[in-house]
């Protein structure tokens, strides 16, 4: 996908100064981006973001992982463990809308670029911060990765197989919910500001943006005594919502636990007698008795092929799919046809393929226009173009390793 001007996109006014590092406060600033925020990812001039060496890598060492979450930003390098490093980021947020980051609570200020300081320069100023814990709070000045936020937000408790510990999903979620929440958060303070002209601070912790998902389970607790538990691939008392097998190995996920879809399933079985059953013609029924319901739709879906059996689920108005991996995803026609995969070109990879810009807005969508750039490739545009400083002046910053 060619580079698009900005401007037309519903972010294209809004300068983001990126300091965080990792996938917590990066992928905050890569959904801005995706919509034209203008990010400006401020990184260390030696190594950069860590996130440029993690992921699985292709032969030559080079990260798969970053040109996804560095998409659509500028890097620049410096060094903000130096007053002049310090001085570079109060010179950028003098006409920036946001500075986003994810450090400890506290880094900020022993560097002199705490909120109250930076709103002296700029008062319009949103500063999003991203931690595990919270900026406030007896845990706030922990060290809080993803993986305890996902501990202490309630999703590892209940993910996992009831007869072993708990388990977690095979992706950085807390980080990326946080970094989900902190978005939201801007965009509101953003508008926020639009009415009164202040900026504010918004505070996104990994443990409370994964507890934000955790539907009823605190007062089910509180007024029920009602704990839940790990129950592998169904969720309790919803039935039959399960993944089933097929005659050629696949494995088949059939969601029919509402009663006018399970009878709908139940007349595709040839089985409609069971819709009236007293063990299955409710939703609690069916619930109480998903083992046995279980085992009779799995022997019904044994004797298909997947092919022919999600064709026929479709044709009856019962909701049905594969469980997809990346080649399924790459060789489906629904994936093709909302353009969810983009390929974008890169200088070593030719065209990349990456997920796309999600939600979809009618008129003004967001789009991928490159992939993360390599290390100090906008320090010119943004140190020179920017701010204005002279060549003599980005020398002796170089000379000092300050970028």
């Amino acid at each position: 996908m060619e580079a698009t001007d900005t401007a037309t996109q519903p972010l294209g006014d809004i300068r983001v100064i990126e300091l965080g590092q990792l996938l917590a406060g990066p992928f905050c600033g890569q959904l801005l981006g995706d919509f034209g925020a203008e990010v400006i990812k401020l990184e260390e001039p030696e190594r950069g973001d860590p996130m440029r060496h993690w992921g699985r890598e292709k032969p030559h060492g080079m990260s798969l992982w970053w040109p996804v979450v560095a998409r659509n930003k500028k890097s620049v390098t410096c060094n903000l463990r130096m007053p002049e490093g310090q001085d570079l980021v109060r010179r950028l947020v003098a006409d920036a809308d946001v500075l986003l980051e994810n450090f400890r609570p506290g880094t900020l200020e022993r560097w002199g670029l705490g909120a109250e300081e930076l709103w002296k320069i700029n008062p319009r100023l949103v500063v999003t911060r991203v931690t595990g814990f919270g900026q406030t709070g007896p845990y706030a000045p922990r060290a809080g990765y993803g993986s305890i936020g996902e501990a202490m937000g309630g999703i590892r408790y209940v993910t996992g197989e009831p007869d072993r510990p708990p388990s977690r999903t095979g992706i950085s979620l807390g980080d990326s919910l946080a970094a989900t929440f902190a978005c939201v958060g801007t965009l509101v303070a953003l508008h926020h500001r639009e009415r009164t002209g202040r900026g504010q601070v918004v505070d996104s912790a990994i443990y409370e943006s994964v507890l934000a998902l955790m539907e009823s389970l605190i007062p089910e607790w509180q007024l029920a005594g009602y704990q839940r538990e790990r129950t592998g691939s169904v969720l309790p008392n919803v039935a039959p919502s399960n993944v089933y097998p097929t005659v050629d190995g696949e494995a088949i996920l059939v969601a029919a636990n509402q009663d006018t879809v399970f009878r709908r399933l139940t007349d595709l079985m040839g089985r409609p007698e069971l819709a009236d059953d007293e063990r299955f013609a409710t939703h609690g029924a069916r619930g109480a008795d998903a083992e046995q319901l279980d085992e009779i739709i799995a022997r019904w879906t044994a004797q298909h092929e997947a092919d022919e059996l999600l064709e026929l689920l479709a044709d009856g108005g019962v909701p049905a799919g594969r469980i997809f991996r990346p080649k399924d995803m790459l060789a489906d026609p629904h994936f093709a046809a909302r353009q969810a995969i983009v390929k974008v070109a890169h200088p070593q990879f030719d065209d990349l393929a990456m997920q796309g810009v999600f939600p979809r807005l009618s008129e003004t969508p967001g789009r991928v226009r490159h992939p993360g750039p390599d290390l100090g490739d906008h320090n010119d545009d943004v140190y020179r173009g920017l701010l204005g400083l002279a060549d003599e002046e980005i020398a002796r910053l170089r000379e000092a390793g300050v970028i």
